[in-house]
């Protein structure tokens, strides 16, 4: 197939592109290099000329894009704002960039009729307390006057608009909400807790624990992601749908940090910050973050396979 993909020279993103074109697929990737790292997809251009097709542009750039879109099979729609520093450091940006280029990529789709998958995050499910997380529970998120949760209420906005086009026209959306996920190619520059561990470990300098480290995560590899991407696109059963995909082995932010410095064989510290110090605002930080995997394993057959042990051993020894 052709496949658009926009958010394309980021961690996933990139990862992404390389699947497609090593299952036959042609890719038109899309970034603007706001978050996207163009080394992440010099590979692509050097080796696949005639499978990988780069636009650096805005994905929400309608006259831009929209002949990719009218020539392509499928949408994967990644672009987006990331981080939880970059949020609260630019709220304007990255509302608007969120939902205002999933509007454009929306209307594109709708126009050409071509299937759209929307990658969420599980920060739409805010402070809610019925760990694990599934799809259609209740969400509860903090006050507008909290920056911390502008982008959990852009993705919902972007959720809905896709759901809304496909119960008003029956265009083929479906929405994975990502959990975590973490592997080669992510930067801890907008806040990502694993690869700034890994540099600071590596570094020999101290380990930075928002908080007291006791609210827990779970992290997954992008290399079960970008499967689970791919087959959630190809099941008919999941247009309409939203999909959680992501690692339910449940750890603390200090224990992963004990973790890596053990797997680093570190002499690094842990150093303790509060969310004031580290982000400048209040910061609401949700307790845990685990998701219930039964939807995707019972539509597409999916659970991680790489443990967390795996993951780090690959971030920081390759």
């Amino acid at each position: 197939m052709k496949v658009v993909c926009t958010g394309a020279a980021g961690f996933i993103g990139s990862h992404l592109c390389e699947t497609l074109i090593a299952n036959g697929d042609d890719v038109i990737g899309i970034d603007n290099l706001s978050t996207g790292d163009h080394r992440n997809i010099t590979k692509l251009e050097t080796h696949y000329r005639d499978k990988f097709n780069f636009l650096c542009c805005s994905a929400g750039a309608k006259l831009l894009v929209q002949s990719s879109f009218e020539r392509c099979d499928c949408v994967y729609h990644l672009a987006s704002s990331v981080g939880v520093r970059r949020i609260i450091e630019r709220p304007v940006e990255a509302v608007r960039n969120i939902c205002g280029t999933t509007d454009v990529v929306l209307k594109l789709c709708a126009r050409y009729r071509k299937p759209v998958l929307i990658t969420s995050t599980s920060e739409v499910y805010g402070k809610g307390n019925a760990v694990p997380f599934r799809e259609d529970d209740d969400v509860v998120l903090g006050p507008t006057n909290s920056p911390r949760w502008s982008y959990a209420a852009a993705k919902m906005v972007d959720e809905f608009l896709a759901l809304a086009y496909f119960r008003e026209s029956g265009l083929p959306c479906r929405v994975v909400r990502l959990f975590n996920t973490v592997g080669p190619r992510q930067t801890g520059t907008y806040g990502m807790v694993v690869p700034n561990f890994v540099a600071q470990a590596k570094r020999g300098v101290p380990l930075t624990v928002y908080g007291d480290g006791s609210q827990t995560r779970c992290f997954t590899s992008v290399h079960d992601i970008v499967p689970g991407l791919v087959d959630i696109m190809a099941c008919e059963a999941s247009a309409g749908q939203v999909v959680n995909l992501g690692s339910d082995e449940e750890i603390s932010i200090l224990d992963l940090a004990l973790h890596v410095i053990a797997t680093t064989k570190s002499d690094s510290p842990i150093q303790y910050v509060t969310f004031a110090d580290a982000y400048g605002v209040h910061f609401d930080d949700m307790a845990r973050r685990k998701p219930d995997l039964s939807r995707a394993r019972d539509l597409i057959g999916w659970k991680p396979k790489w443990t967390l042990a795996e993951i780090l051993r690959e971030l920081c020894y390759g």
